[in-house]
């Protein structure tokens, strides 16, 4: 348990990070998922309007340090892959 007050201030700051973070993570496997469901249905409209959506989620979780760059353009260029090929 923390003592100091610094300690203690830390550990709230730390439960507030981790709820916010793990929300950010959830909504951005949540779009990952809708295109890729879109992408299974064929429906063209759908994945491309969730695509642009789901590019800047995943920017704003690498920005925040959610997510690594690399796996970042991993997951956009597979997707981006698989909507060029439909």
């Amino acid at each position: 348990m923390a003592n100091s007050a610094g300690s203690k201030k830390r550990a709230r700051q730390t439960v507030k990070r981790n709820k916010q973070n793990s929300q950010i993570r959830a909504k951005v496997r949540t779009f990952i998922k809708k295109v890729t469901y879109a992408l299974e249905a064929g429906d063209k409209e759908q994945v491309r309007g969730g695509f642009t959506i789901m590019q800047k989620m995943i920017d704003q979780a690498v920005s925040k340090g959610l997510m690594h760059k690399n796996q970042a353009a991993r997951k956009k260029s597979r997707l981006n892959a698989q909507i060029k090929a439909l």
